[in-house]
C-alpha cells in the first residue's frame, strides 16, 4: 500500500469519526428518555404539570427545584436510585412503576437480541438512566 492509499483510508476514518460525533451530538439520549418515559406526568418543563398529573394521588414534585431543596446540591444519587427503582417514592404508588431498572434491562434484551458479539445489559441500563438523571439535572432552575 501506497502513501497515497494510507492517507486515503486516515481521511476516511477521520471524516467517519467526525460524522459520528456530529450524531451523538444531534441525539440527546437524556432529554428523548424524559420525553418518553417522564413528561406524562412530570410535564415537558418538569414542574409537574404532565397530562397525567390530576390522575396521580397527590401532588408531583417541581424536579426543577430539586438542587434548591438540597441546599442548591443536585441529589444525583437520590434521583438515579429513583428512576432505577432503588429508592423508594411514595407518589409513584406501587413497584411496578416508574421503575425503570427492569423495563430498561427487558428492553436492552430486545435491543441486542440479535447482536453477534456479548454485551453488558447492565452497562445499558446504567447508560439509558445516567443519561435520564443528567437531563433532570440540566432542568435544574438557575
Amino acid at each position: 500500500m501506497n502513501t497515497r492509499h494510507l492517507t486515503m483510508i486516515a481521511s476516511g476514518m477521520v471524516l467517519a469519526g467526525a460524522a459520528s460525533l456530529a450524531f451523538a451530538q444531534q441525539v440527546d439520549v437524556g432529554k428523548r428518555e424524559y420525553g418518553a418515559v417522564c413528561a406524562t406526568c412530570h410535564g415537558p418543563s418538569g414542574t409537574g404539570d404532565g397530562p397525567m398529573a390530576g390522575y396521580l394521588s397527590g401532588r408531583l414534585p417541581d424536579l426543577t427545584t430539586l438542587a434548591k431543596r438540597n441546599n442548591g446540591v443536585f441529589p444525583f444519587a437520590h434521583v438515579y436510585d429513583t428512576i432505577d427503582g432503588t429508592a423508594a417514592v411514595k407518589g409513584h404508588g406501587s413497584r411496578e412503576m416508574p421503575v425503570w431498572g427492569p423495563r430498561y434491562m427487558e428492553k436492552s434484551t430486545e435491543h441486542y437480541r440479535d447482536f453477534p458479539a456479548p454485551y453488558d445489559a447492565e452497562a445499558f441500563v446504567r447508560g439509558r438512566i445516567l443519561a435520564l438523571t443528567e437531563y433532570v439535572y440540566r432542568l435544574q432552575k438557575k
